[in-house]
Order: structure tokens, then sequence, then C-alpha cells
């Protein structure tokens, strides 16, 4: 059974850094995409980043393009999210989800497959 474990998260300041980990385990992550939700409270969850384990193709958010980057260690099974400048409005708890035989924007845009618990992220302004 595939688990994801996320890690990273913390309250920082505007225009801060963090970095993410999500460390997968159960079986390997080839043929899988996964990628990095967020849900703020009252918003709908948001498909923030995706990555193809085979290709590292990626998918970013809009919101988060140019700020974020999404990479992968293969050989740890583990997924990071480097997320610089970040604001106010990246608060929310961040979430690793990981599909097999599926796109990185079809895993951004869909969010199935199976998922962490989630990390707190907090910005303050």
């Amino acid at each position: 059974q595939l688990q994801l474990v996320e890690s990273g998260g913390g309250l920082v300041q505007a225009g801060g850094s963090l970095r993410l980990s999500c460390a997968a385990s159960g079986f390997s992550l080839n043929y899988h995409a996964i990628g990095w939700f967020r849900q703020a409270p009252g918003k709908e969850r948001e498909g923030v980043s995706c990555i193809s384990f085979n290709d590292g193709s990626t998918y970013y958010a809009d919101s988060v393009k140019g700020r974020f980057t999404i990479s992968r260690d293969n050989a740890k099974n583990t997924v990071y999210l480097q997320m610089n400048s970040l604001k106010p409005e990246d608060s929310g708890v961040y979430y690793c989800a990981a599909d097999r035989d599926i796109t990185v924007q079809g895993l951004c845009l869909l969010g199935l497959g199976s998922w962490g618990r989630g990390t707190q992220v907090t910005v303050s302004s």
C-alpha cells in the first residue's frame, strides 16, 4: 500500500522560503505522477504542482509559477516543493498525492490517487 508522508511545513514571513518533502513508501513511484495540493480554510483545494516520476515533466498552477519548484529524487522515492517569495495567500495545509498512469496535469486538476495527511504552511504578512 502506497503511503505518503509530508514534512517541512511551518511558519514563515512573507517573502521567505520553505521546502516541503513528500516521502513515499510501499512501492516504487515508477509510472506515477506525484504532486502537491493545498487547501486554506473556506477555499477549494488547489493543485499547486505535479511531476512525473518517470520523465520529470512538470505542471504548475499559475498562482505559483516562477516562485515554486517541484523536483524528485528517484533513489529516495521523494518529491520536494521549494517555495520561494512566499505570500500570505500561500498559507494552507499542503498535501502530497500520487497516482499511476496519469499525466501531471491530470493529477493536479483531478487530485485522485493516494494522499498524505498534510503539513501546515503559514505565511505571515
